[in-house]
């Protein structure tokens, strides 16, 4: 793992410069390692627009969407999506607080629909608001305006860079499709994935399939090429320049220079070589961050319960991560990290609270209006499902007999039978809680750490 704090400052031309080379430098330095002449442009496109994937185009978009002979960038979502007539009004009311963002759409012509559509005369569309830097999961926070796609051939066919930001649970579908127009291809293009959510397969043994395996498998791109970004990240505070960081998981070909490309003096890229095992943790913190929200909610953000619900889970946590890596304490800075920002103020404590709340239920499915898709529920049947298994079994400390991981995770198992087979309210996780065990957290990463858990198969690894 390398990176490095980058210094912002001005060159003798007054161009900006980052650690020495200017936007315009790391640009050409970039597009010289894939080969590209002069008059051909770096063509990027983000596949999907919800929060993170359009502020990561919109990011690209304010380093170096000025410049236009060298640099392209689209961002793809599918057409016809309606705004409801309340989430327009809120739109209107953003868009009059601030004026920069009314300045910029009378020019543009934009502001009259704006109008209209508080007053119920007309219909906005996703795609639409998003050209004006509007993304229908973060209304609050306006963007750059951003050049929208809707036909996913157009966007995709002559792309260099992919960015997946689709959920877990459409990237193979989307990526199937995409393969269809790439069949022509001569070169590879390079694939970033942002998803954080994984399937499981139980044939010819128990594993993960990660968004990055599934849009190898879909497409056929090699697997060098397919690399994964992560951190503990809230995307609208990166767009408002908020100092965060993040990892670039993959192969060393790409990873390296896509960290130097994609670092920003707000935004630090590090790089690493352990693609699926960053991958898989970013979905595990979803799983418990869902838990963390019911606890607040239904103990009035009692910080001792909280607290309590956390050395619990961050004890599951380590327990599977036991399973999963062969060296699990690299991920222990990385995991808690981006399970810490995801309890604060991520989608998925959000959801956990709600349901606690009864502001929604669990009928409305995963996909959330003003939210986008949460993940965190597709990845607790994932794990649930992968963790049951009994050929994983697992010597139990007590009883001194095999039994399923999953056994061992109760706050996992607590959260299946809420959200997934749905047998159980969303109190039954403070019963979860109380442990009548009497088992301290600790146990559980002591068995973890003096038994030879590490099972390869469960990554697919050799």
């Amino acid at each position: 793992m390398v990176g490095s704090i980058e210094v912002k400052s001005l060159g003798s031309n007054g161009s900006v410069q980052h650690n020495g080379l200017n936007l315009e430098e790391k640009l050409d330095e970039f597009r010289r390692l894939l080969g590209k002449s002069d008059k051909d442009p770096l063509r990027v496109v983000s596949v999907g627009a919800g929060a993170w994937g359009s502020v990561f185009a919109a990011l690209l978009q304010e380093s170096y969407g000025g410049f236009r002979d060298k640099f392209q960038i689209r961002i793809w979502r599918r057409a016809g999506k309606a705004v409801d007539r309340e989430t327009a009004e809120h739109l209107f009311e953003v868009i009059n607080s601030r004026e920069d963002i009314l300045r910029r759409l009378i020019r543009r012509c934009a502001y009259l629909k704006y109008v209209e559509a508080r007053l119920g005369d007309r219909t906005l569309y996703a795609d639409e608001i998003l050209k004006d830097g509007f993304c229908l999961n973060m209304v609050d926070t306006p963007l750059c305006p951003l050049k929208v796609v809707t036909n996913l051939q157009e966007a995709v066919w002559d792309a260099d860079i992919v960015v997946n930001g689709l959920p877990s649970t459409e990237t193979r579908e989307v990526f199937e499709e995409i393969s269809k127009y790439w069949k022509e291809r001569i070169t590879e293009p390079i694939i970033i994935s942002l998803s954080k959510g994984i399937e499981t397969a139980l044939e010819p043994v128990p594993h993960i399939i990660t968004p990055t395996k599934m849009i190898h498998q879909a497409t056929g791109v090699p697997i060098d090429n397919v690399l994964y970004l992560g951190g503990p990240n809230i995307a609208a505070e990166i767009y408002n320049k908020e100092y965060a960081n993040a990892r670039i998981c993959g192969a060393a070909k790409w990873r390296k220079p896509l960290a130097k490309f994609l670092r920003q003096p707000h935004f630090i890229v590090w790089d690493n070589s352990d693609l699926v095992t960053h991958e898989v943790m970013g979905g595990l913190k979803n799983v418990y961050a869902i838990g963390a929200g019911m606890v607040a909610a239904l103990t009035n953000e009692s910080a001792t319960s909280k607290s309590v619900y956390f050395a619990h889970c961050t004890s599951e946590m380590i327990f599977i991560t036991h399973l999963l890596a062969e060296e699990p304490e690299k991920l222990a800075g990385p995991l808690l990290a981006d399970t810490y920002v995801t309890l604060l103020k991520g989608r998925n404590a959000w959801y956990g609270q709600m349901l606690a709340k009864g502001e929604i239920n669990r009928d409305m499915g995963d996909s959330i209006s003003g939210k986008g898709m949460i993940q965190g529920v597709s990845a607790v049947g994932a794990f649930y499902q992968l963790l049951s298994q009994s050929s994983l079994s697992i010597l139990h400390s007590e009883e001194k007999k095999p039994v399923a991981p999953v056994e061992s995770c109760p706050i996992l198992k607590t959260l299946y039978k809420i959200l997934i087979t749905r047998e159980q309210s969303t109190q039954a996780i403070l019963q979860a809680l109380r442990d009548e065990t009497l088992n301290d957290p600790r146990d559980r990463i002591e068995i973890a750490q003096s038994h030879a858990f590490y099972r390869p198969s469960l990554l697919d690894q050799p």
